[in-house]
């Protein structure tokens, strides 16, 4: 998988290792840093740009990004034939080993009434133990009622993780894709609110249906740097916008170093996933 990268304003030509990312030998013993590599994919239900649902491709590009971390977004969990009936993000965990939370934003009754329930929502995959986790509501249009008004609902994932002793919070999104900003605006204050009920590391991971900077993204700002991957994510043939985004604490003993991050060059789903390499300072 070939990624490009910015660094210091220089753009890495494709076909550069995701290791490259990787901190120098040593780097995590200098000041007690501790590397963390995140992610953030939105998996189109398991489909390509293609519209053919293939799972096997998306745990290939998910594999080769080799994060410890990975948010995921527009994740079915037995929602409908789409997606083959299936739990992505489960399946998704096991494949590669790791820890998984999902936050459903719909949960309907199942087809069947002894079946699971029909969910779709957002992911967290972790290689550390994820210590607690919530499904916050956040200002949403329902795509599943006639007739939308913005509403309280669920969908915004937090998980506190430990990593090398550290607790972590990292937060998965999907904010509105309508071209009226208005929804987007009420979702960055209701995740600003709940963000700044949390003290320490904070990581945010997901599809902000925006650029980096359109008018209601800028209260993120504030308190969050944008580990900027100086390509755009979407769409995945040929992206031409930036609407996917690894933001992170920037201030106070919470801050969080950006060391480089990259958008990687796969069609396994209808966005390019984005990954960082940060550093945590004890």
């Amino acid at each position: 998988m070939a990624l490009r990268r910015r660094t210091v304003g220089v753009l890495i030509a494709a076909g550069l290792s995701v290791a490259a990312l990787a901190p120098p030998s040593g780097a995590a013993d200098r000041g007690r840093a501790v590397p963390l590599r995140v992610a953030t994919y939105n998996i189109h239900a398991g489909a390509g740009p293609d519209g053919v649902f293939g799972l096997d491709r998306q745990e290939a590009a998910l594999r080769a990004l080799d994060a410890d971390v990975i948010g995921l977004q527009e994740v079915d969990s037995h929602w409908g034939a789409r997606s083959e009936w299936r739990d992505l993000a489960a399946e998704l965990a096991e494949r590669l080993d790791m820890r998984v939370s999902f936050a459903p934003l719909y949960s309907l009754d199942p087809v069947d009434a002894d079946g699971p329930r029909r969910e779709y929502g957002v992911a967290v995959l972790s290689r550390y133990r994820i210590l607690g986790a919530w499904n916050h509501e956040i200002t949403r249009l329902s795509t599943q009622v006639p007739d939308p008004v913005p509403a309280p609902a669920p969908g915004f994932a937090e998980v506190v993780l430990r990593v090398r002793g550290l607790p972590v919070h990292v937060y998965v999104t999907h904010l509105d894709y309508r071209p009226d900003p208005s929804v987007r605006a009420a979702q960055v204050a209701d995740t600003r609110r709940i963000m700044a009920e949390d003290r320490g590391h904070k990581i945010l991971l997901g599809d902000l249906n925006a650029p980096p900077d359109a008018p209601e993204l800028a209260p993120l700002w504030r308190e969050l740097a944008d580990a900027d991957p100086g390509a755009p994510t979407f769409p995945a043939q040929a992206p031409v916008k930036r609407i996917d985004f690894v933001a992170v604490s920037r201030t106070g003993p919470g801050a969080v170093r950006v060391r480089g991050a990259a958008v990687a060059e796969t069609l396994a789903s209808d966005h390019r996933p984005v990954v960082a390499d940060l550093e945590l300072r004890r």
